[in-house]
């Protein structure tokens, strides 16, 4: 595929056929990308499409016939690659929602590390988007949606506990994604 993958409208398409045997995933999806639209003005106007298109794919890792680790940002990122998408867009996937936590706990991290992590308001809204949307695509403030992956995975579990060191990262990710935003210009 070409490298309009980093356009909404083609990365929902590569979505949509992959992940509505998911279930809850497909909608958890869908909202992940109708919120990072709600929240692309906290990103520059040539980042927008990105954040979005990001919204969509960031769980496609999940999609059974992409698991290769069983870390979805990972299968997800390696899926990308060779479709040839935008290394931009790939490295979002690779390391949405502090993703490096979890492979710490996975062993993958070197894996990971294959995949440049950008600090950029991008990445923070792609964040935002993922940890205030629940797992069937409700609306959840951060503190909800941290509640509901740890009664959803087991103490001790990596999800768990990668999430729980995750947690400031996130937290601060959705923080400065709300100044961004309080900052736009009415």
């Amino acid at each position: 595929m070409p490298s309009a993958l980093d356009t909404p409208q083609a990365a929902a398409e590569l979505a949509e056929s992959l992940l509505p045997p998911l279930g809850n995933r497909w909608l958890h999806t869908q909202a992940v990308a109708a919120r990072a639209r709600e929240l692309s003005e906290a990103v520059s106007d040539e980042d927008r499409d990105l954040l979005v298109a990001a919204a969509w794919l960031h769980d496609i890792g999940y999609a059974t016939e992409l698991r290769d680790t069983g870390f979805h940002p990972l299968d997800g990122a390696r899926y990308l690659e060779r479709l040839g998408a935008p290394a931009r867009l790939v490295q979002l996937v690779a390391h949405h929602s502090g993703a490096v936590y979890e492979a710490e706990q996975r062993g993958l991290t070197q894996e990971l590390a294959e995949y440049q992590r950008e600090d950029s308001p991008v990445l923070d809204a792609l964040i935002s988007a993922d940890m205030t949307t629940g797992p069937a695509g409700e609306s959840f403030d951060f503190d909800q949606r941290m509640d509901e992956i740890l009664e959803r995975y087991e103490v001790g579990s990596v999800v768990h506990t990668g999430i729980s060191k995750a947690r400031p990262y996130l937290g601060a990710a959705i923080q400065r994604t709300r100044v961004r935003l309080a900052n736009q210009p009415m």
